[in-house]
């Protein structure tokens, strides 16, 4: 069972909701089928066969499209009521034959297969010419038109989808691309940053410690001069994290025998505004609420605030009392700092680069947060950043570098989400997909027409051929006299096997008991209302009798 399963299903992936799809097909096909066997007096063995091979037809059409299409195309003469599963065959094989070459023998043998054996179904009515064009114009209708609809649509999703999957695959190489020169930049960002201020950081970490030694400084001065030099091994450590992050995106080990360096968070505020006191400048701090603990980048964004800040202090307020503060809000953290006026003018020139706020601000964007910089009461200058707790976006490092950028900000952790829909939009626009499909579609509409007015010549054809075999004259009727043999007689009439002819024998006057009747129409003097019948009834191999009478139309 298994086995049979896995044959029928072949290389396509079929579900079972595709098996009740194709079974809900086969159902609507069954009942039309049974309709047009009821009109052609079919058998109920005729019948059974006609819904058995649309079943079997509708679920094999997609293990052996060209087979069942063949088949159809052969037993469709014989068993009108499988005819209509043509289309859906038309359809299935119209996508699912692989190659032009192949597609066109398949069409072309179930063309020749039902011509043929519609020619030898119908051979005893001595009208090849017109079963061949008969055939022909519904096969060109109900089987080629589908197949090539089919197939045109099925390559145009084809198309479409390598296109969609192309795109994309540019997008992550340009994605690629990007980040890898992202990288060299970073990378020869951080060795001009190594080379540059680690030899000056270097330079004033030796010469501190030189002057630490002097025996000529006084104890305060020896102090000063040691907080200069543990100034710089810090910025010398922060230095090499920094780097590490830019050249690796990770941050640079710390050698055991070094000292660590301050924390780098909302525990390492304190050091720092030691570290300002212990440099004589006046610096309160002060925390209000209940400590929460933030997320990694949200920490070092509040560290940061409160370092640019008390260095702006520095440069721009020297001398000015500075107050920071830490409150715990129900929902976010804020950092507060605020200075005075300068109490003595700056010694020197204040070497400034004007994006120490800018920086803060996108950094406190990128974690949701917002800082905002002022002037304060006094002539003072005011820094206050809104932090919210939050908790770690999914996918990004837990390290931000020194100029606020996560992985996923610089786009290196993910490919962007593919838009399908422009990307449709964008095919439907070139030039050559709209030529190639106006094209194709004018050839569809120019096809269907030319397939109408052929159709449309083959029913007056038709029309015509059944109208001749239900007609007779007038002198045709006087001619033939009760008591003839039905053989005689019938080779001079015509068949009468024509939809005209349908249900006339019945009426106007009854027939005589236990006779066969032809019934004819007259050529001559039909009415507008009415129709001249003229009915002939055989009995026993003769004539018995011949009446004409008028029947409404």
């Amino acid at each position: 069972m298994r086995a049979g399963w896995d044959w029928l299903r072949g290389p396509e992936p079929w579900t079972r909701r595709m098996l009740a799809g194709d079974l809900v097909l086969a159902g609507l096909l069954v009942p039309l089928g049974l309709g047009v066997e009821e009109l052609d007096n079919g058998s109920v063995q005729r019948m059974l066969g006609s819904a058995a091979a649309v079943v079997l037809l509708t679920l094999l059409r997609r293990r052996l499209p060209a087979v069942t299409l063949v088949v159809a195309a052969a037993v469709s003469p014989f068993l009108p009521g499988s005819f209509l599963v043509m289309i859906l065959l038309g359809w299935s094989a119209g996508r699912r034959i692989v190659g032009v070459g192949r597609a066109l023998t398949a069409f072309t043998l179930a063309f020749l297969a039902s011509v043929g054996f519609g020619v030898v179904q119908a051979w005893s009515d001595h009208r090849p010419v017109l079963v061949i064009v008969f055939s022909t114009l519904m096969f060109l209708a109900m089987t080629v038109m589908p197949g090539l609809a089919s197939r045109y649509w099925s390559q145009r999703r084809t198309l479409l989808q390598a296109l969609q999957e192309r795109n994309g695959q540019l997008m992550r190489e340009r994605v690629m691309v990007a980040g890898q020169a992202r990288l060299r930049e970073r990378q020869r960002i951080a060795q001009d940053m190594h080379d540059s201020l680690g030899h000056q950081l270097a330079l004033i970490s030796v010469h501190t410690g030189a002057l630490e030694v002097d025996p000529k400084l006084t104890d305060r001065q020896r102090e000063a001069v040691g907080v200069l030099r543990q100034a710089s091994v810090t910025a010398m450590h922060e230095l090499r994290e920094v780097v590490g992050i830019l050249r690796d995106g990770v941050a640079a080990p710390v050698p055991v025998e070094e000292p660590r360096p301050a924390a780098r968070g909302v525990a390492g505020i304190a050091g720092i505004v030691e570290a300002a006191r212990s440099a004589g400048t006046d610096v309160r701090m002060a925390t209000s609420g209940r400590p929460r603990p933030l997320v990694a980048a949200c920490d070092h964004a509040a560290y940061r605030i409160v370092q640019e800040a008390l260095t702006n202090a520095y440069k721009h307020a020297p001398g000015a009392a500075i107050s920071v503060e830490l409150r715990y809000e129900d929902d976010s953290l804020v950092v507060e700092i605020a200075n005075g006026p300068a109490a003595a003018p700056a010694a020197g020139e204040v070497v400034s680069g004007g994006q120490g706020l800018t920086g803060l601000r996108e950094r406190a964007r990128l974690v949701g947060g917002m800082v905002h910089a002022g002037t304060a009461e006094g002539d003072g200058f005011r820094v206050a950043g809104v932090l919210p707790y939050g908790t770690e976006p999914a996918g990004v490092a837990d390290i931000a570098d020194d100029f606020g950028q996560q992985a996923q900000a610089l786009g290196l952790a993910t490919a962007p989400p593919m838009d399908w829909a422009a990307v449709d939009r964008e095919l439907a626009v070139r030039r050559r997909s709209r030529t190639g499909g106006v094209a194709m579609g004018c050839g569809i509409v120019f096809a269907a027409v030319v397939l109408l007015v052929i159709m449309a010549g083959a029913g007056m054809v038709l029309l015509m051929g059944s109208a001749g075999n239900a007609m007779i004259s007038r002198d045709d009727y006087d001619k033939v006299r009760v008591g003839e043999s039905e053989e005689a007689v019938r080779n001079r009439l015509p068949d009468g096997e024509s939809f005209l002819t349908t249900g006339l024998d019945r009426k106007g006057p009854e027939r005589p008991e236990g006779t066969r009747c032809l019934a004819l129409l007259s050529s001559e003097d039909s009415g507008l209302a009415t129709d001249t019948v003229f009915r002939f009834c055989f009995k026993g191999g003769k004539l018995v009798d011949k009446q004409a009478y008028e029947v409404e139309q």
